[in-house]
Parts: structure tokens; sequence; C-alpha cells
């Protein structure tokens, strides 16, 4: 959500920063509605103020026996009190008409992100780690994962496309994986572990941003809450409506949780394997933090992440999203990609944004320092860390062996009973 006075005090400027994301605003249209909502506020003030004086006044005339005058004001209040609902109404309409209009309009991305159209004008930043060199060619998860316990067909059957049911001792080593990225990011990295609810109400999902623009692309249930798309809605909503103290700030939660998309522009997409679910875990990162703290939490938050990819020994490759490739309510992200031998290129595996104000403005969640009696828009960030679902993919595609046979990462041996390799049936 954007502050209407960012579009009254330099129009311009908000028109630029918008148009860097591909968003062609009628600038002088959308500020001709502001300033037609304030003068309807305005009269409206004026009306029930002047309304209230009339009242006052006609006791006046009426005990100084001015008839004249007290009739004059009586009409005057009676064509007011005609007047001002018409005005409340009107009010009403342009406040909401402008407020949807704004809350349609992405985040505008800070200045060091790079201009660009899609994912292929994406800046890279740092790769890290060795790509496995294989004796053989190397297979695509979904080719070997079948004889090590992913099954796709009975899936299918009771679901339909784009689910899995995970057996045996791949379903133990998607587990110990959510473990252990839980386990990092609370004893090492310093997050609170938060058992959230995966069902939210329409202000919970309009304040991280999916409503009202992205309706499709989530599952709603028959008494009207939304199945959360990631843990970052309700990760987020713990701190909406809520004032604060800036010296707690940072806030750091963390949560292990399925996810549920609908996947409505991904028609066609990876349809194959676990890449592109309606239903997945993933590990959520989020942070709350003061509007001067949010740049070093956004480096702090991505190197969490990549920590999980360098214990497991994966390489992986950062990048700098371009403005047109950036989620809506982003003002700068970092995607990490894994390297997966089967499909020979780099996949996400996760995201992390600096939201800056956007969705604490549409949550009004604020913090307020000692001595101050104002109060400011926190800043809120988000990140994987990581998608456990592509996390198992890309596990598959790197440790597996000529045999079909997977090597248990040394990380994860712990959380797997000590069992050191996955073995085909």
């Amino acid at each position: 959500m954007h502050d209407v006075r960012r579009l009254r005090d330099d129009p311009d400027q908000f028109a630029a920063a918008l148009a860097r994301r591909g968003v062609d605003l009628d600038v002088a249209a959308l500020a001709a509605a502001e300033e037609r909502r304030r003068a309807l506020q305005t009269e409206l003030q004026a009306g029930l103020a002047r309304r209230n004086e009339a009242s006052k006044a006609i006791g006046q005339a009426k005990a100084q026996k001015d008839d004249g005058a007290a009739a004059a004001l009586m009409a005057e209040v009676t064509a007011l009190k005609a007047r001002l609902p018409e005005l409340e109404a009107e009010e009403r309409t342009a406040g909401e008409a402008l407020d949807a209009t704004l809350a349609a309009l992405p985040n505008l991305p800070l200045p060091e992100v790079p201009d660009g159209a899609d994912e292929n004008d994406n800046v890279l930043v740092d790769k890290r780690g060795i790509q496995p060199d294989f004796p053989f060619p190397p297979r695509e998860h979904d080719d070997l994962g079948p004889a090590l316990g992913l099954d796709f067909e009975s899936a299918t059957a009771m679901s339909g496309a784009r689910f899995v049911v995970l057996k045996g001792q791949v379903a133990r080593l998607n587990r110990a994986l959510g473990q252990f990225m839980l386990d990092m990011h609370v004893h090492e990295h310093g997050y609170t572990e938060i058992a959230p609810p995966l069902l939210v109400r329409d202000e919970a999902v309009f304040g991280t941003g999916q409503l009202p623009k992205f309706a499709e692309d989530l599952f709603r249930t028959s008494d009207g809450r939304w199945l959360i798309p990631t843990a970052e809605v309700s990760l987020t909503n713990l701190v909406r409506d809520r004032i604060l103290d800036a010296s707690a700030l940072p806030l750091r939660f963390t949560a292990l949780t399925p996810c549920f998309r609908s996947e409505a522009g991904a028609a066609g997409k990876d349809t194959r394997g676990l890449i592109r679910q309606h239903q997945f875990d993933k590990v959520e990162m989020v942070a709350i933090a003061t509007p001067e703290q949010s740049a070093e939490e956004h480096e702090r938050m991505t190197a969490n992440a990549e920590a999980i990819l360098d214990r497991l020994g994966l390489a992986y490759r950062r990048m700098l999203l371009c403005t047109g490739d950036m989620g809506f309510a982003a003002a700068k992200t970092y995607d990490l990609e894994v390297w997966l031998p089967g499909q020979g290129r780099y996949r996400e595996i996760s995201s992390i944004s600096n939201c800056t104000d956007f969705q604490a403005r549409r949550m009004n969640a604020r913090c307020r320092s000692e001595g101050d009696k104002g109060t400011r828009l926190v800043h809120t960030l988000n990140g994987s860390g990581l998608a456990v679902g592509r996390t198992l993919v890309a596990i598959l595609e790197n440790y597996q062996q000529a045999d079909g046979s997977v090597t248990v990462p040394p990380a994860l041996r712990p959380y797997m009973g000590g069992l050191d390799r996955l073995t085909p049936a």
C-alpha cells in the first residue's frame, strides 16, 4: 500500500518509480481523485461544524424571540441534514475508489534494483559451491525418485495433478530437511519458531499483498478463509495493528508449514515432478525491523538461507532480481538458485525480499522509539529458508549414484537415524 502523501508531494517521481515496474499510471487522474476526496472531506467537516453551530444558534434566537432568525436557522439545519448523508456517501465512495487503486499498485523498487522486463534481466551477485561431476548421465528427480518413494500416480488418482505422495525413506528425508532447516534458523540464526494457523481471513492476506490482485492464486474455503500460500502471511500478521518498541526490533520468526497455491498462472510449466506443486512444505523466515535496520537485515536473512545450502553441500547462485521479475510487495529481492544436474540448470530455491513499509501500511504495523510521541511504520522482510520440496529435488539430483541410490548429505544423517544412503526398491 502506498502513502497518498507521496503521490501528492511528488507525483512525477511516483509515476517514474512505478514505470520502472512496468506500470503505466495516469498520475494526474489519480492526483485529481485524491484531491476530490480531500475536498469532500473538507466540505463534510465544514458542514458538520455548521450544523452544530446553527443548531445551537436556533435556541439562542428563540430565547431572544427572533422568530425570523430561528426559522432561517432551522431551514439551514434541515438542508444540512439532507445534504450531509449525501456528502458522507460521496466521500466514502471516492475514498474506496482511491484506496482500491492504490492497493492494486506494486511496491516501488529501491534505487539499486536493476531495471528489466523479466528473469533474463536479473543480475548475478555471487556463485558458490561445486557442481558435481558425474561419470554417468545424471537423471532428473522425477525419473530416479519413484524407485525411492516418490509416488505421483497415487497422488494424481486421489487429488489430481501437481500433488505427490512421499513414501518411506523419501518421506523421512523430507521430514529431516524441514527439521534441519528449523534447527539452524532457531539455534544458529536467532529466529523464534512459530506454529501458525494455516487458515487466515481476508485482512491477513490483504496485509501481505496477495489480495485483492492475486486471489486466483489462492485456495479459499467454504467459510471465506484462505489457505496460506506461504507462512509469510501468518508470520507477518503477528504484528498487525500493533505498536512495537523500536528497541526490541528486529523481530525474527520462522515456521515450517504446508503451503497451498493454485498455480493459476503456471499452466504448462513444470507439470512433472516436485518443482511446482499445489501443496508443498516450506520453512519461512520473516523479520520485522525499523527502517534503518531493513537493508542490513535483508543481507543477513539472505545469508541465513545460503547457510542451509552451504551446509548441505549444494552449488547455488545469488541473483538480484530486476524490476520486472520482483514480487508485488517487494522493493528488493534476492533469489537463490540451486544447481540441478538432472536439468542442467539453476532453479530458484529461495526468494528473500525487503518489502520496506509496503505491507506494514496495509497492516497498520508501527514502532515507537523511546522518548518519541509519534510512531513510524516498521519494515517487513520475508524469505524461504528453504522450500523443502525443491531442496529434496536438489538432494536427489546432486547426490545420486549410478545404481539409482542417493547419498544422504552428512548434515542430515543425524535426522535420519544415521542412515547414509537411500536405496531404490
